[in-house]
């Protein structure tokens, strides 16, 4: 179970492309990654899960972590590239209502 995590800094948005699956084991290494960057005043975060297989409650924790940081630091948190797996994972537990989540995938076809 291995975890890549790229991150790419625009003049002023942060792009995170996770690969591979957020469970117990992976999610430490993600969290190392985005609580740092969380903590920048409005940074503007998007996080694309588009090669992420599978997801647990592990992860789902470390996205709320982050969000929560982001808005107490007055940025913006996004989500994109959810499967309809994990999209679903995030509606079941309401986190669709309060974290930006875009499903759709550019130039691709869900």
């Amino acid at each position: 179970m291995n975890i890549t995590i790229d991150v790419k800094e625009t003049e002023s948005v942060l792009t995170v492309k996770v690969n591979g699956e957020i469970d117990a084991y992976t999610a430490p290494k993600l969290r190392e990654t985005l609580f740092p960057m969380s903590e920048k005043e409005g940074v503007k975060m998007v996080v694309d899960l588009s090669e992420v297989n599978y997801m647990d409650s592990t992860g789902l924790g470390v996205f709320v972590g982050v969000f929560k940081n982001i808005r107490a630091h007055n940025g913006e948190f996004k989500i994109i590239g959810l499967s309809d797996r994990l999209q679903r994972l995030f509606e079941i537990t309401g986190l669709s209502d309060i974290i930006d989540i875009n499903s759709q995938i550019e130039g691709g076809v869900q």
